[in-house]
């Protein structure tokens, strides 16, 4: 009997211990996937960036700036300040407005110039809140 419960004591022991052991298993990513999902993240800001900074040069723009009131060299310095949400966003616009000026429009519609003054007065508001 005192064998018994002695197998039987080992058997219940190794069998709480399982799933603790289970639990210590490597569960993180390998250093080349957090690599590849940096360098991924790394690649879209600047991509944002640099439509940004694209549709702030663009001369239809830099127009509507001057008529508005608003310093291009302002919002293009404020775009390396721009994170996350926000450069997403901001970025997600630059890129209407631009796909609305390389559509062959020889003037600025008033559509176009209303989301490039939204652009602009979002880009500088970001810049002064932060």
């Amino acid at each position: 009997m005192r064998t018994f419960t002695s197998v039987l004591v080992i058997l219940l022991s190794i069998v709480i211990a399982m799933p603790r052991l289970q639990a210590q298993a490597s569960h993180t990513a390998s250093q080349s996937a957090i690599d590849a999902a940096l360098q991924q993240h790394v690649s879209s800001a600047a991509a944002d960036r640099a439509d940004l900074l694209r549709v702030l040069a663009n001369p239809e723009v830099k127009a509507v700036a001057d008529k508005a009131g608003l310093d291009l060299r302002r919002a293009a310095t404020a775009v390396a300040s721009l994170e996350g949400e926000q450069l997403s966003q901001v970025a997600a616009q630059a890129r209407q407005v631009d796909q609305a000026l390389a559509g062959g429009q020889s003037r600025v519609v008033l559509s176009t110039t209303v989301i490039i003054i939204a652009l602009l007065v979002l880009i500088l508001l970001i810049v002064a809140i932060d």
